[in-house]
């Protein structure tokens, strides 16, 4: 997934909708909600509905499954949370910031679930850039998508560490993932203070 988040969008207003649903556009198998159901792993999105609040036709569009991974519910709603809110904050202080982000399969170690045998990604990476005064920012992320775990204990906060911590290179997350992130951009992208 990849986009721009501006500062007027990351302050949207449109509300939450859980609407999970199939993609109509996409061709081929994808997942759907009975795949999720008792599975112990999250829906989890890689654009967040939170960065698409400025309209409900956006917002909602990021419920289709082809927009969604399962996903550890403790990094779903500890660390990998926590770089969507830094990214909308981000994206206010700087006016604007580009985001790509995706699931990795290495070893598929989770295999896959349901009916439609979705895979469960190994890990999953973000990348953030970021014009700040007439220079490129930025920094690859990169989380262990951890199993899941047996049974569910109801308000247990989710561990967090600080997200520098998840920080690595640039050039090894488009090797691990297979793109190049910004192939157009000529300048230095220099690190991202955190």
């Amino acid at each position: 997934v990849a986009y721009e988040l501006t500062a007027e969008e990351a302050e949207g207003e449109n509300p939450r909708k859980d609407r999970f649903r199939q993609d109509p556009q996409a061709y081929g198998p994808q997942g759907d909600k009975d795949d999720y159901k008792h599975s112990g792993w999250d829906r989890g999105h890689m654009a967040p509905a939170a960065d698409f609040k400025w309209s409900e036709e956006a917002m909602d569009e990021t419920y289709y499954f082809t927009n969604i991974c399962p996903q550890n519910t403790q990094l779903n709603t500890g660390d990998w949370k926590e770089l969507e809110e830094q990214c909308r904050r981000w994206a206010v202080k700087y006016g604007s910031l580009y985001i790509v982000c995706g699931p990795v399969v290495q070893e598929n170690r989770h295999g896959t679930l349901g009916r439609n045998k979705v895979v469960i990604p190994d890990k999953f990476y973000k990348v953030v850039l970021i014009p700040i005064a007439g220079q490129w920012h930025g920094a690859g992320f990169l989380f262990d998508n951890p199993p899941k775990r047996k049974s569910r204990i109801s308000g247990k906060p989710p561990v967090k560490r600080p997200l520098k911590s998840y920080i690595v290179d640039m050039e090894e997350l488009e090797k691990m993932a297979g793109i190049e992130f910004f192939p157009e951009l000529d300048a230095d992208i220099k690190m991202l203070s955190l």
